[in-house]
């Protein structure tokens, strides 16, 4: 494991980003933990961290891309991160068409053949991710690959993957791996 990607699962726990409880995800599942990208894509180390993990992994891939997008609202600060990170233009997928002005539901400039590289927050079952896919194909564009912070690793791998290129910046089980046990006092 790479040293920034250790600091990357380090800061998860320094910044409380990942909660126990009950919670109902995007998806509509039930889980007893919450990871809250969020939380750490406020902070500016924590944001710059996760763009350059996700372009150094683009380039070691060899996945080119044109632009950099992300549905809102989890993705947008990673997503504006990536794009200066690697000097890429910005796309933003909105969840449904805007009710006014031009009525897009991107934000941003994608031509026909455009290869984009979409990032996402986190990924349960992948379906929030793959809708903002298929927006951009309508419009023209390639996907590149998607590449997520954090795969809970409950489908989204297996979704994604039949049609995507998918990587997982780290999965829930390396979280987990590296949890801290309460100390006891």
């Amino acid at each position: 494991m790479s040293d920034s990607k250790d600091e990357l699962i380090r800061m998860f726990f320094d910044e409380e980003a990942i909660l126990f409880g009950r919670f109902i995800l995007t998806s509509g599942k039930e889980s007893n933990y919450y990871i809250n990208v969020k939380k750490l894509s406020t902070k500016p180390r924590a944001l710059k961290l996760i763009a350059k993990l996700m372009a150094g992994e683009a380039q070691k891939r060899g996945i080119t891309f044109d632009r950099v997008a992300g549905p809102e609202l989890g993705a947008v600060p990673i997503a504006t991160a990536l794009a200066l990170e690697t000097e890429k233009p910005l796309v933003i997928v909105r969840k449904k068409p805007k009710g006014h002005g031009t009525g897009s539901q991107l934000e941003g400039e994608v031509k026909a053949g455009d290869k984009v590289l979409l990032v996402e927050d986190v990924t349960t079952t992948g379906g929030s991710v793959l809708r903002a896919a298929e927006v951009l194909e309508r419009e023209g564009a390639e996907i590149a690959a998607i590449m997520v912070v954090v795969d809970r690793e409950e489908g989204a791998e297996e979704t994604i993957g039949a049609k995507y290129t998918f990587l997982p910046l780290v999965r829930v089980s390396e979280l987990f791996a590296r949890r801290k046990e309460p100390q006891k006092e």
